[in-house]
């Protein structure tokens, strides 16, 4: 039997003591921890409240934030100096009290959808502003609370005057781009037809030196004519004109006016054709969409280049008597130059040079390929063959400009350009163009050259 002492009770109270002391001191550690926890987030919150306050006060753009009945909760720094008024005096007052009458009507229908959840597009609204009505375009969205309802609307505006400016600032610059593109493009088609210049000029001699002929026979039948006339006017017996008629071979003057009027006709007319080529193909792209010849406008460009050449190529032509189609002849020609002048510079140093072009109809569109016995095009070029200011040609001989033209030319025609090695090597182009012109721009509107 255990004897019990009088100490018992004392001991056990201080070990219930030394329990409870352990239990608050570990719930005085745990406030501590949660308190520095809850500082820490305190100061985050304070931080994103700062960050958030000066995100608002660098905005231009307006934003009014307002509960469902439309009462404003909070304004920018943008509205305040719209309005002359900080956000004290306007915290609590109606949201329309902010804008003028006739946008009352319009801004309530935007807060009733937004409470909706319905997407509000761009409304003109006119806030009543310090100095005077101020026209903004404004967007509307609801605001949600954690659970996803809908507790506000937020507004968001921009003054129209700023955005008209941003319009205008943005179209000036699109204007100047597609001016510099357009003179860019002008340029490098100048610069092709300098390079054929002894070319054209050659095709110009032909006709011209037979209208010259032409011309001196005529002379001389005119002076024989007249010497003719001369007699019968002056009242020559009959058997002086007969001597005089057989002496000046009158007969065959007459019978040969005809045959020069009709050869200088013929070589003025050819002057006028090749006049009339070179206009369309230095035109600036401003003429409107045609139905034309493809198989004479390929020709026409083909012959300008071999012309133009110190060195003749053997062309291969397996092309059909006519094929007609809607589009800008000058551009098209263009298009054919580049890439058959490309196709004779690839083609130089070897033993036979050889270009083949062929044209023929694949259901609604046209399609004409061009193809060389050069060395073909390398695999890393093949990717950017198309980039403006790219070339394989050396320093001086190429500015890189050709392919990319030809390429925004065929695009516009609603036609498509592409380029690859043929299967016993040299490069092949095709290009491949509808018949009845491109779709999407309506007719009459320029198509960049």
């Amino acid at each position: 039997m255990i004897e019990r002492t009088s100490l018992e009770p004392s001991l056990l109270m201080e070990s219930a003591w030394m329990d409870v002391i352990q239990k608050m001191d570990e719930t005085y550690a745990d406030l501590l921890a949660y308190q520095v926890e809850l500082e820490k987030k305190n100061a985050d919150l304070e931080s994103m409240r700062q960050f958030m306050d000066s995100v608002l006060g660098a905005m231009t753009d307006i934003l009014i934030v307002c509960d469902q009945t439309g009462r404003v909760l909070q304004i920018n720094r943008a509205v305040e100096l719209q309005l002359g008024r900080d956000q004290a005096t306007v915290e609590g007052s109606a949201i329309q009290d902010l804008f003028t009458g006739a946008s009352a009507a319009p801004l309530q229908d935007m807060l009733k959808l937004a409470a909706k959840r319905k997407t509000v597009g761009a409304r003109e609204l006119c806030l009543a502003g310090l100095n005077g009505d101020i026209p903004i375009e404004v967007h509307a969205a609801p605001r949600l609370d954690a659970r996803g309802r809908v507790v506000g609307v937020v507004l968001i505006g921009r003054p129209v005057g700023e955005v008209k400016r941003a319009y205008a600032s943005l179209n000036d610059a699109h204007e100047q781009l597609k001016a510099a593109q357009a003179q860019l493009v002008h340029s490098e088609k100048m610069a092709s037809l300098g390079r054929l210049v002894s070319g054209v000029a050659h095709e110009l001699n032909n006709p011209i030196s037979f209208v010259y002929g032409n011309a001196h026979a005529l002379e001389r039948y005119v002076g024989r004519l007249e010497a003719y006339f001369q007699k019968v006017w002056s009242g020559a017996p009959r058997e002086e004109l007969i001597e005089l008629r057989e002496d000046l071979n009158v007969d065959r003057a007459v019978s040969r006016m005809r045959e020069a009027i009709s050869g200088a006709l013929e070589g003025a007319e050819r002057v006028r054709d090749i006049v009339e080529s070179l206009r369309r193909f230095s035109a600036d792209g401003r003429g409107q969409s045609e139905r034309f010849d493809l198989v004479q406008a390929v020709q026409t460009a083909i012959g300008w280049v071999i012309k133009g050449r110190d060195r003749h190529f053997t062309l291969h032509a397996d092309v059909p008597e006519r094929l007609e189609i809607t589009g800008r002849s000058g551009h098209i020609q263009q298009v054919v130059m580049n890439i058959v002048q490309n196709a004779c510079d690839s083609i130089e140093g070897q033993a036979e040079q050889v270009v083949s072009v062929t044209i023929r109809q694949d259901g609604e569109d046209a399609v004409i390929t061009i193809a060389d016995n050069g060395p073909g095009i390398a695999e890393e070029a093949r990717t950017k063959l198309f980039e403006p200011f790219f070339t394989t040609k050396p320093v001086g001989k190429g500015t890189g400009l050709g392919l990319s033209i030809s390429y925004k030319i065929i695009e516009e025609h609603g036609g498509h350009l592409s380029a690859g090695n043929g299967e016993d090597g040299g490069a092949v182009f095709t290009i491949r163009l509808p018949l009845s012109g491109p779709q999407s721009a309506p007719a009459g509107e320029d198509i960049p050259t």
